[in-house]
């Protein structure tokens, strides 16, 4: 499997560039050799580390990962090679994970650390240190030339401190002993620190406008505690208050007002619908090259990007429409191929989770896998139209080091968990 990855990664390179070229520069040779390297090194990390876990989360990662590289090549050139940078640093992360953590029970037991940690990554772009990065919000920490997103690590580290935390208090939160209107709810004492852990997040994600992380917080907390209590009042009320929330930010921030009737209203060309000219301008491109990609595409290179974001003025095309140009150039076959390999990281990330033999790991591997697949869901949904745009990057695909940092980190934490649970 990790062999076939490798030769589809290479191979996209090697189209890509032939688009333009009708010979293999020097260049993309060094570029090819480097990421072969890291797929291998990680491969045999996994199998001296973890040689028991699952066979194809990591080989899935490394197609994602060398495909959406090759397409950074494409579509940024002057970011290739920070991105095949961010790919090794993601990777001595995802050993030292596998190297270090090799209990994942052993994680538990810092439950309430790693909350202080994610909250204080949350927190960290409203300090001197943060960065807005030219895109008008505040999500980026500035170190030297160095520019990291910390809600990214930040989803991981309190995806651990939830699994710890309803593993411990399991039982206590399934049985209601206060009610709020029709819904039943445990003591304060113990449904206190989840809820006050998840108004943070939510409150520092909505004050640095980050629409994405925040709904992917918002999904985490409830598919968690679900899966932990198997009380559907928790599902039902999250929906309710996801709903009303998304109501009152339409009615009362401007940002969020803007992105949904950008989602509504994507030919707009005045500022008569959305207060603002063009505002659905990008989402109505992608629609144009989802459907000009038609059944099998225009050919790897043969596309025209340079219309969803002209000069790559917004920055937006190698990380928020990212798929919008891959659909256009491998069409509708290869966005479901795409879509398939996130299904398959979903469908073993789950499979893990029920076949885990603790708890915590069963709970800890649910909201890893919700962080990637609802991830993967909104931000292909918004670039399809099927929901609103929410600023979130596509995992492994879409360039960002910090997000490339983290999901190799979430990797290994799945194959950890995997290991010795005998998983096929």
């Amino acid at each position: 499997m990790l062999i076939l990855s490798i030769v589809i990664a290479l191979a996209t390179f090697v189209l890509v560039d032939f688009s333009h070229s009708s010979k293999v520069s020097p260049d993309l040779v060094k570029f090819m050799l480097g990421f072969t390297a890291l797929a291998v090194l990680g491969h045999i990390a996994v199998r001296r580390l973890a040689p028991t876990s699952d066979p194809l989360l990591y080989p899935i990662a490394i197609l994602l990962a060398g495909f959406g590289y090759g397409y950074i090549r494409r579509l940024a050139p002057d970011l290739a090679s920070a991105q095949l940078g961010w790919i090794a640093i993601g990777m001595v992360a995802f050993i030292a994970t596998l190297a270090i953590v090799r209990d994942h029970r052993q994680l538990e037991q810092f439950r309430y650390s790693f909350l202080l940690l994610g909250i204080a990554l949350l927190l960290l772009p409203l300090t001197p240190i943060g960065s807005t990065l030219g895109r008008g919000v505040k999500l980026w920490v500035r170190l030297g030339p160095l520019a990291f997103q910390p809600a990214e690590l930040a989803k991981v580290v309190l995806a651990i401190f939830l699994a710890g935390y309803l593993a411990s208090k399991r039982e206590v939160m399934t049985i209601a002993t206060a009610r709020v209107g029709p819904l039943g709810l445990p003591a304060p004492r113990h449904f206190g620190p989840l809820l006050l852990a998840w108004g943070l997040s939510l409150a520092v994600m909505f004050y640095e406008r980050d629409l994405g992380s925040s709904t992917l917080f918002f999904a985490l907390f409830v598919i968690t505690l679900y899966a932990a209590t198997s009380r559907s009042a928790y599902a039902l009320a999250g929906i309710v208050m996801f709903s009303g929330g998304v109501w009152y930010a339409y009615e009362h921030f401007a940002h969020v007002s803007i992105r949904i009737c950008a989602w509504l209203h994507p030919w707009s060309t005045t500022d008569i619908q959305c207060g603002i000219n063009g505002a659905g301008r990008q989402i109505a491109q992608s629609a144009f090259a989802l459907g000009s990609g038609g059944l099998t595409g225009t050919g790897l290179g043969l596309g025209h990007p340079q219309l969803i974001d002209p000069g790559l003025r917004s920055g937006t095309l190698p990380t928020d429409f990212i798929f919008a140009a891959i659909g256009e150039e491998i069409g509708f076959i290869g966005t479901i191929a795409i879509l398939l390999l996130f299904g398959l990281i979903a469908a073993r990330g789950f499979h893990i989770a029920l076949r885990s033999r603790d708890t915590f790991g069963t709970l800890l591997a649910t909201g890893l896998t919700v962080i990637i697949t609802v991830q993967a869901l909104l931000i292909m949904g918004g670039v399809s139209r099927l929901l609103p745009l929410t600023g979130i990057t596509l995992p492994f695909v879409s360039y960002g080091g910090s997000s490339i940092f983290a999901n190799f980190i979430l990797i290994a934490l799945l194959i950890r968990i995997s290991d010795g649970e005998a998983v096929t």
